[in-house]
């Protein structure tokens, strides 16, 4: 057999479809080896910078020698040294001196594996939420466009999947929209609580540094606020063992799997009503929706935000058991799980907002199809206007309820047993006993009398909570999207 090629040589090996089919390059990049290693000699820079700052022994050629080689990364050699060490921060030690060899007595001075690892970590899940948030707010932003259009085109609603009162487009819509609002709040407040780690040591007692400063605390205290600051956190932790406390990775993944749950609703509602033909996901000139079927226009998009949402949700269960198992000061069995879980987590959000971004930029409105499902359910909906119309106009509200609840039956039964069309009104226009409210059944029966305040509703949710709470990501808000596949 021939050797593959490097392009062969990747078709020949798995790769997960959330970065080779789905993910934004700049999530996927937030999660790559690149920026994590490069990440780790940022920070080596950071301890190297301030402790020297604070007096230790390193010079300003140190210091120049690793800035001038922060993204030279031999990869190849970082590979060899930590098959040789079985350590991949160890490895990536060495791989950093070798090309600075005045700086390779200070690299890492005094710091645990967890001061690169933990730390790096904690900085791409702040990149990774200011990745999510724009995109979030996007979708909110297209939403909350469609829901001011179809503010007051009444629809039927549906409690328990069966007829209801009547809404409107838009205010559904809304339910959608406040939930992601509801995300946006906690996705901010996720990566606003999150805190660096700092220079704690290999316990998180900071022993090795107030040795380093030999015995200064006020020293050991200024080195954590000067690395912390130039990582770009206001805070760090307190205490910590080796590793900063797992439920953190609870907090983060818990606002991703609920983002995830209001996804998987939203898509699943157009899916709904996408089988009831009163809207449609975006369907392109050339798509194919059947390969047996040529008429079909399956709704994919929403199908593939459902089936990712669905992966999101469950990765939460990863840090929740993680978290309840860390021994003491910390265990090595979060590592290869945490490898999993959050880039997963990032990736697939990110996947799904911009699919749904899509889906709500190009959502196509059939109401002709809304009104006729309304014609059909709002005879039975008008009855109790039928019955306050009668009594006013001196009518008794008994004998009434009863000639209502007679034709009812028999309209009923045409729609059930013969699949005819709603034939209540027309059998209150042939008996004589509604005359005297034969010509208000036109107004008794106009679908806007049934909305309610829906359309008010939908202006005072746009205008006081939606609108402002976009207001930090107008900059950021773009054109529309196109989906790679």
């Amino acid at each position: 057999m021939a050797t593959p090629g490097a392009e062969e040589d990747v078709l020949s090996r798995y790769r997960s479809p959330l970065v080779s089919r789905y993910a934004s390059p700049e999530m996927g990049f937030n999660f790559s080896e690149r920026k994590k290693f490069g990440t780790w000699r940022r920070l080596w820079l950071y301890l190297a910078q301030a402790e020297k700052s604070l007096g230790l022994p390193i010079t300003d050629e140190q210091i120049k020698e690793m800035e001038a080689n922060l993204d030279n990364i031999d990869f190849k050699m970082a590979a060899e040294e930590e098959k040789k060490l079985r350590h991949d921060v160890m490895a990536h030690v060495h791989t950093f001196a070798h090309c600075c060899p005045k700086a390779a007595a200070i690299i890492h001075l005094g710091a645990t594996s967890c001061y690169v690892g933990d730390n790096t970590d904690l900085i791409v899940l702040r990149d990774g939420f200011n990745l999510l948030l724009p995109k979030l707010a996007r979708v909110i932003s297209r939403l909350a466009d469609f829901a001011e259009k179809y503010a007051d085109l009444p629809t039927l609603g549906f409690t328990h999947y069966q007829p209801a009162q009547l809404t409107t487009v838009g205010k559904r819509c809304c339910l959608w929209i406040q939930d992601l609002c509801m995300d946006l709040q906690n996705l901010e407040r996720a990566r606003d609580d999150l805190r660096f780690r700092g220079v704690k040591g290999t316990t998180g007692t900071q022993a090795s540094f107030l040795q380093l400063f030999e015995g200064d605390h006020s020293k050991v205290e200024e080195l954590d606020r000067l690395v912390t600051a130039k990582a770009g956190f206001k805070r760090s932790y307190m205490v910590t063992g080796q590793t900063y406390s797992r439920k953190v990775d609870i907090e983060v993944l818990s606002v991703l799997a609920s983002l995830g749950a209001s996804i998987h609703k939203i898509c699943t509602d157009i899916r709904l009503l996408a089988n009831l033909k009163e809207i449609e996901e975006p369907f392109e000139k050339d798509q194919i929706g059947s390969s047996a079927m040529p008429y079909k226009r399956n709704p994919m998009r929403s199908e593939r935000c459902c089936s990712l949402a669905r992966h999101l949700m469950t990765l939460v269960l990863d840090p929740l058991q993680t978290a309840s198992v860390q021994w003491f000061e910390r265990t090595l069995d979060d590592s290869a799980n945490r490898r999993v879980c959050l880039a997963e987590a990032f990736l697939t959000a990110d996947i799904i907002l911009s699919t749904l971004q899509n889906i709500s930029e190009g959502l196509v409105v059939y109401p002709k199809v809304i009104e006729r499902r309304i014609r059909q359910e709002l005879p039975f909906m008008a009855t109790e206007n039928i019955i306050m119309a009668m009594v006013k106009a001196g009518g008794n509200r008994q004998d009434c309820h009863e000639k209502i609840r007679v034709l009812s039956q028999q309209a009923a039964a045409v729609v059930k047993q013969e699949g005819g069309d709603n034939d209540f009104i027309d059998r209150v226009r042939a008996d004589a006993y509604f005359s005297p409210i034969h010509k208000q059944l036109e107004t008794l029966l106009d679908p806007a009398s049934f909305t309610g305040r829906a359309p008010q509703q939908v202006a005072k949710f746009l205008k006081e909570e939606v609108r402002p709470a976009l207001i930090p990501y107008q900059s950021k808000m773009g054109g529309k999207i196109e989906l790679a596949l």
